[in-house]
């Protein structure tokens, strides 16, 4: 209970106490109050308020509906400090702050409305006022990669894709990377490119992780370096039905996908301890929120690197090494061709990675992408299992070869 306790102090300790009652205040809103007003409050007695103006029956339970999505969009927006929540917040305040002074106008007699009404204004007035002056809150940026972790990384599966933006994105905060993967042509131009516009240090590790000895392999070849973030990166998909696919394959994807990362964590993870400071991210993917016919074995994988990487973050709480999983949806990348799928379109490799590092140190899992996070919580959510097998399986098989289907 005492790691939840100063990991939630630790989380409230980023913002004013007035901005965390008001957090709070959004949750219990988006939680609690709204769901019960609008599901299941009368509508014969229900009452909604919008710039003092009151609003009855089955109007009162259509506004309550954007007044769910704004707490629900400002308990998330305190929580993460989006940068968008300036100047909507103090928008939203300055409609609440009108409205006490509008409604005793129209709705109490008697000079104490007009009183109750004068002070309820100048109170969310001043509301108004903190949230519009707290910009510079919500704009506060993280500190560069390398100030926060330190000197090195390793980044897997960096010849093509996701591997390669990671290495970009490290690389301008200042991070040195050693680059794995097999195609050693590939990650030598990337090494060069990313010396040349960054003035960071490179190694190239050529490297088949797919192999058993391959993870140790790597582990010995930076075993000098102080690698103080590593990017489980590398893997693979197959797409098809089971019983057609090469079992060798799938049993070197169990190894790249599941096996590598765990044995590259437990080797460069005590040196991170010992300094008190280091990342672990590991590329999973929506594909492990759900069954996913055509896809059995990866998204078996990518349930594996969610479930070991949330449970490495709980582990890790207070050790200053920080964790997280990254689940993309379809990517811009060779995935595609290399699981035997047609091509279809894709959300950048650049903006997944930007998703994981905004979340790095915030959280132990992030979708990339709105629609990926609708489409993966949705089902998880809302559909019993077995129609999310048989769903995704109608998704799965339209994107599949014909002759693999």
């Amino acid at each position: 209970m005492g790691f939840f306790q100063d990991w939630f102090r630790d989380r409230l300790a980023g913002r004013p106490g007035w901005m965390n009652a008001l957090m709070l205040f959004s949750v219990f809103m988006a939680v609690i109050y709204c769901p019960w007003d609008i599901l299941v409050k009368p509508a014969a007695i229900d009452e909604e308020v919008w710039f003092g103006i009151r609003f009855h029956g089955a109007w009162a339970k259509i506004l309550a509906i954007p007044h769910w999505v704004l707490y629900a969009g400002m308990a998330h927006g305190f929580w993460r400090m989006r940068s968008w929540m300036h100047p909507w917040a103090a928008v939203y305040w300055a409609q609440v702050a009108i409205g006490m002074l509008i409604w005793p106008l129209l709705y109490v007699d008697g000079f104490g409305g007009v009183l109750v009404g004068v002070v309820s204004f100048l109170a969310f007035g001043a509301l108004t006022r903190a949230l519009w002056q707290a910009k510079p809150l919500f704009e506060a940026s993280h500190a560069p990669l390398r100030e926060r972790y330190g000197e090195w990384a390793v980044v897997t599966g960096a010849s093509a894709g996701i591997g390669v933006e990671f290495a970009r994105a490290l690389a301008k905060e200042g991070v040195s990377c050693v680059l794995a993967a097999r195609r050693e042509d590939r990650m030598t131009a990337l090494a060069e490119e990313l010396e040349q516009e960054h003035g960071v240090k490179t190694r190239v590790v050529a490297v088949d992780l797919s192999d058993e000895a391959g993870a140790s392999e790597l582990a010995d070849a930076v075993a000098d370096l102080p690698i103080s973030i590593l990017v489980n990166n590398a893997g693979y998909g197959l797409a098809g039905r089971f019983s057609e696919l090469d079992a060798e394959r799938m049993r070197r994807m169990v190894v790249l996908n599941c096996a590598a990362p765990v044995v590259l964590t437990h080797r460069l993870l005590p040196g991170m301890l010992e300094r008190g400071a280091g990342a672990v991210l590991v590329t999973g993917s929506i594909a492990g929120s759900q069954p996913l016919p055509l896809h059995a074995v990866y998204g078996a994988t990518k349930a594996f690197d969610a479930h070991f990487t949330e449970s490495l973050w709980g582990e890790l709480q207070g050790t200053g090494v920080d964790v997280l999983v990254l689940e993309p949806g379809s990517t811009e990348s060779e995935f595609h061709d290399t699981a035997g799928e047609l091509p279809h379109e894709g959300q950048p490799a650049h903006e997944v990675v930007a998703a994981a590092f905004d979340a790095l140190g915030q959280q132990p899992a992030v979708v990339a992408g709105w629609f990926n996070w609708l489409r993966a919580a949705g089902a998880r959510r809302l559909l019993p299992r077995s129609t999310q097998a048989l769903v995704a399986r109608q998704v799965v098989e339209s994107q599949t070869r014909e002759g693999l289907r």
